[in-house]
């Protein structure tokens, strides 16, 4: 074991690199999906910019294939929110987060609404419902009203999510399709039961393999729980460890990349609610305070950004009137002509990948 220091700029070119973010891979994108634990799929198109974004080559068109065979599914994990991971790993990961889905149902302002409710027979009424077919679940909160008819339907509803390892079936998450959440369990879409035993010792392994090098508290920010010092103590003798500038101590897999510091970041277009940004509790390795207020909105959305030497600098958003796509940005403060050739270039390739059967394509600045 050894205690070298890391400065930030190694820590987020190991982060970026992990990412997949310094260069594309030649890959296909379930092996991403799998490399990353998941993508974040709070709305339906952010995992496909996130793919692309990582990949060598994307058609939108396999992703969706993996969810309608099943290979992929999106259902509630970390920290309570949608994720589209691959199927097997659907299984592990929601037992083990079964408790931290429990705590935050007594945390909602649902709680009071369900006080004194059997949540035991509440979840077998759910399941019955959701696996005789697959349903909204404010269809279902309306159904289980009639067994509770002094209980809120909504709040039996939101009940059901973190009660029920539920996926939202297609076809929600595929690309140009839209549609309400519909629902049913993970073990009768899949076929296969939840995992008896789950490692979180395997976990933590392959969350450092993907957002390392990282700290307890960054593990911990990642997947929403608490108390995973002794997993890491246990995991020690297999990991490095290092220090970041403040002497925090940082945990790694002893061949994981750990590019040189200098190692140019070429610009990206990052996902909105891309897990880059939300997946550890000390963020200034790739957003800064400051940026990230802005970046973090109110309401809990996560804006779609722009990495200059692989930190964020911006935001971005695309609009489509009739046969013209545009893609804007917003960078946070002035950037150099070079970057903009950069960010224009890549904003192009993202434009003809978003629409491709516009009939123009411009990428315009503002704030320049």
């Amino acid at each position: 074991m050894t205690s070298d220091v890391l400065s930030q700029r190694a820590i987020n070119r190991a982060l970026l690199a992990r990412q997949h973010l310094l260069r594309r891979w030649d890959s296909e994108p379930l092996a991403v999906v799998r490399q990353l634990v998941g993508l974040q799929a709070q709305a339906p198109t952010p995992p496909y910019f996130a793919l692309w974004s990582r990949l060598a080559r994307f058609d939108p068109d396999d992703l969706s294939r993996l969810i309608l065979d099943r290979v992929v599914v999106r259902i509630a994990l970390m920290r309570g929110t949608v994720y589209l991971v691959d199927a097997g790993d659907s299984l592990t990961l929601r037992p083990l987060l079964r408790s931290t889905m429990e705590r935050a149902l007594r945390n909602t302002t649902y709680a009071p609404r369900l006080d004194g409710i059997d949540l035991p027979a509440l979840a077998t009424a759910g399941r019955a419902l959701l696996e005789d077919k697959p349903r909204t679940t404010a269809d279902a909160g309306t159904l289980l009203a009639r067994r509770w008819p002094d209980r809120d339907p909504a709040a039996l509803a939101f009940a059901l999510r973190a009660l029920l390892p539920l996926v939202q079936t297609p076809p929600r998450g595929i690309w140009g399709a839209g549609g309400s959440p519909v629902c049913t369990t993970v073990e009768a879409w899949l076929g296969r039961p939840l995992d008896p035993a789950p490692s979180i010792e395997d976990v933590v392994l392959r969350y450092l393999a993907g957002f390392g090098p990282a700290s307890v508290a960054d593990a911990q920010a990642w997947a929403g729980m608490t108390r995973l010092r002794p997993v890491f103590e246990r995991l020690r003798p297999r990991l490095r460890t290092f220090r970041d500038e403040r002497g925090r101590e940082l945990f790694d897999l002893p061949d994981a990349p750990r590019p040189d510091p200098e190692t140019p970041a070429p610009v990206r277009f990052v996902a909105p609610f891309d897990d880059l940004l939300l997946s550890h509790a000390d963020r200034t390795r790739v957003i800064s305070d400051e940026h990230r207020r802005v970046v973090f909105t109110q309401n809990g959305i996560v804006q779609a950004t722009i990495l200059v030497d692989g930190m964020v600098r911006g935001l971005w958003r695309t609009a489509r009137q009739r046969d013209a796509a545009t893609l804007t940005v917003t960078p946070f403060r002035a950037l150099s002509t070079t970057d903009i050739e950069a960010l224009t270039a890549e904003g192009l390739r993202l434009l003809r990948f978003a629409e491709p059967d516009a009939a123009r394509h411009d990428v315009v600045f503002t704030g320049q």
